[in-house]
């Protein structure tokens, strides 16, 4: 019996997630008959139904929920692999570090001056991003190592903290709330965070969808009132503004700068960059304890 084809895994995700065989084959760029031929040919191969087809609509199985699921997982690896193999082929090679803007505590510029002094050291393509984006850029391939704040999905990655500290809370200095030295979360309530939930940790649903805000921009929604932010310590120490204040927030998480790169990596490039990331940070005295789940680079 032969392996799976990334050919037939991509048929398969177009039509699970349309639910529609003309708008999967269409999407495919493709005939319709030979697309279902395809799935009942992967049916067969496998043993198992995958989807359940009536006149009206198609479903998926619990086998095809399960394909599904992992497909769309060996796509991306497969997407990935493709992106870093080219790469890592071209002339001139680059480490890419994803990050979020003035999410570095200030220390990019050292670890970038001490990486330069590094023995296996490329050139550094920086990429900007919003907050999340750094993750996807490391599984998709798009980058090779990442300064990211926690939490995040670290399935796949390995991760070493380079720094913990306090969480303020940023909100106009005209507010009532900027007149005492410490807040509770419960004294937030009615006010929103930049992605629209509530700010005292309420169960309410998001005022609004998904958006993605610069640091200008929530700065100045913070100005006006429409929002508060929680930040970290040190970007507010980098920022500040006579029409914001920032309070601390009792039982407020702290929050961890990590550096990350994907587990599998063996880059000589990339474990240099975060054994000058630590070392940095412990010369300057902000290093975090050493993580027990750090691991490769």
């Amino acid at each position: 019996m032969s392996d799976l084809e990334v050919r037939q895994l991509r048929y398969f995700v177009a039509v699970a997630e349309e639910l529609h065989f003309g708008r999967a084959a269409e999407r495919l760029g493709m005939a319709q008959p030979p697309l279902s031929r395809a799935i009942r040919d992967l049916e067969r191969h496998l043993g198992v139904g995958l989807l359940e087809r009536t006149t009206r609509q198609v479903r998926l199985t619990p086998a095809g929920e399960v394909l599904l699921r992992d497909a769309r997982t060996a796509l991306d690896a497969v997407s990935a692999a493709e992106r870093r193999a080219r790469h890592a082929g071209q002339p001139v090679r680059t480490l890419r570090l994803a990050l979020k803007a003035d999410y570095d505590a200030g220390m990019l510029p050292r670890m970038l001056a001490a990486y330069e002094r590094e023995e296996a050291a490329l050139p550094v393509e920086l990429q900007l991003g919003g907050r999340g984006e750094q993750v996807a850029a490391l599984r998709d391939g798009r980058a090779d190592v990442a300064l990211l704040p926690t939490p995040f999905d670290d399935r796949g990655l390995d991760v070493e903290p380079l720094l913990t500290e306090p969480c303020l809370v940023a909100l106009p200095a005209a507010d009532p709330l900027a007149a005492r030295t410490e807040l509770r979360p419960a004294d937030l309530a009615g006010r929103l965070l930049p992605d629209g939930t509530a700010a005292d940790g309420s169960d309410a649903p998001p005022a609004w969808p998904p958006r993605s805000l610069d640091l200008a921009q929530i700065f100045n929604l913070v100005e006006v009132g429409s929002i508060v932010w929680f930040l970290p310590e040190s970007l507010a120490r980098r920022h500040p503004r006579p029409e914001i204040a920032y309070r601390p927030v009792a039982d407020l998480a702290p929050s961890t700068l990590v550096v990350a790169w994907p587990r599998e990596s063996r880059s000589p490039a990339v474990a240099a960059f975060v054994r000058v990331a630590r070392s940095v940070f412990a010369d300057a005295g902000l290093s975090s304890p050493a993580s027990p789940a750090s691991g490769r680079s």
